[in-house]
């Protein structure tokens, strides 16, 4: 308890004038950064690198950011190519190939690959590089607002708007923002719908209770949102799995 209110005494100092504006100190990006990876991969070094069984694609770094192979595309944003940009403008040592599409072409060839030169590579760059990986990630909530407040549309904008205020105003607000829209996308991209219906921070955003406080509104959505996306989700996917896991990462936006 000690340690999270400390962590949440340590996060007012960035709170921003304007909430689409989020300033992080190395202190705080390490911490946040620390939080997101736990959430990801566990805090482990060899989480940094995955594939998943159902998946099309490798998830990198602390926020599991997606590089799709090369002439593969699917309804999910592709993450990756940004964050490798990113740490190299910021004097990581990032390889000519990591700026690629993805070289391996297979879950196969990818796992087979584990031990050898190139993600064994990648998993030092990202080891060495999580305060860098939080600040990409707050860089893609600052750009998240408008993109949301435009897909709303004028009818919802302002409740979407006044929403995210009120979460970025709590202690915990930034990480529990950061964390979801690293996790589950900004909701704005159509592309990435179950019959219609989106998962992202803003779907999140426009079933929060109004008069409920903040964050556990924010949760009580995120949840309702995320089984809605379990239950449309096609049945070869097998996203029921998952929900468990991810009710307990919504957890960590309370404390």
């Amino acid at each position: 308890m000690k340690r999270i209110l400390l962590f949440a005494v340590a996060l007012l100092p960035f709170f921003p004038t304007h909430a689409s504006d989020v300033k992080l100190s190395d202190k705080q990006a390490l911490e946040i950064g620390k939080r997101i990876w736990a959430n990801e991969c566990g805090g482990t070094i060899s989480g940094l690198t995955s594939w998943n069984k159902s998946e099309a694609f490798p998830s990198l770094g602390i926020a599991h950011f997606i590089w799709y192979p090369a002439g593969k595309r699917g309804p999910f944003e592709e993450s990756w190519p940004g964050l490798a940009q990113y740490l190299k403008a910021n004097g990581a040592e990032v390889d000519p190939w990591m700026l690629g599409a993805c070289p391996w072409e297979t879950r196969t060839a990818f796992v087979g690959d584990l031990q050898g030169a190139r993600l064994t590579k990648l998993r030092n760059l990202l080891s060495k590089t999580i305060a860098l990986q939080a600040r990409f990630a707050a860089l893609r909530l600052e750009s998240a607002l408008p993109k949301m407040l435009k897909a709303a549309g004028p009818a919802k904008a302002p409740l979407v708007r006044a929403n995210f205020e009120r979460v970025a105003a709590q202690p915990l607000g930034f990480y529990a923002l950061m964390d979801y829209v690293n996790f589950k996308g900004e909701g704005a991209n159509p592309t990435e719908r179950y019959n219609g219906a989106g998962w992202g921070l803003l779907q999140v955003l426009e079933n929060m209770n109004p008069s409920a406080p903040a964050l556990p509104a924010f949760v009580h959505a995120a949840d309702e949102v995320l089984t809605r996306r379990v239950g449309n989700s096609p049945p070869t996917r097998k996203e029921a799995q998952w929900l468990p896991g991810w009710r307990n990462r919504l957890q960590t936006y309370l404390k």
